[in-house]
């Protein structure tokens, strides 16, 4: 009976500590990486960026600081909403972004320095 209860308790104890890892996600968990391609547009470098969530919980609505980011090459709002009065981009807004890399590609003399501020956590 005692080694039953130890056995209980220990796995309460395990999703106790899984479920509070999970829930303690935080902007450090959103990896931006950018890069050059190698490609020229309008003779402007072309960037690829690749964000990706490392948080076990999915994430929505991740903004982006991109005060002053400016591109010649078109972005699918449905990638990245750039607001440039606010400076703010949102990463796939209104979706759940789970482990898969959101890309998308920019083209501008030099990379923006561009910085996740917000995320919503779903877990």
């Amino acid at each position: 009976m005692a080694n039953s209860t130890i056995k209980v308790l220990n796995i309460v104890l395990f999703l106790a500590l899984i479920s509070k890892g999970y829930s303690t996600c935080s902007l450090e968990d959103i990896s931006l990486t950018q890069t050059k391609t190698g490609v020229t547009i309008q003779g402007k470098p072309e960037w690829s960026v690749t964000i990706t969530n490392k948080c076990p919980c999915a994430q929505k609505n991740i903004v982006l600081d991109c005060q002053g980011f400016q591109t010649v090459e078109r972005i699918d709002p449905s990638l990245l909403d750039v607001d440039a009065k606010s400076g703010a981009c949102v990463v796939k807004p209104n979706q759940l972004i789970y482990k898969d890399p959101v890309t998308f590609k920019y083209a501008w003399d030099n990379s923006f320095p561009l910085t996740p501020t917000f995320s919503q956590r779903f877990c």
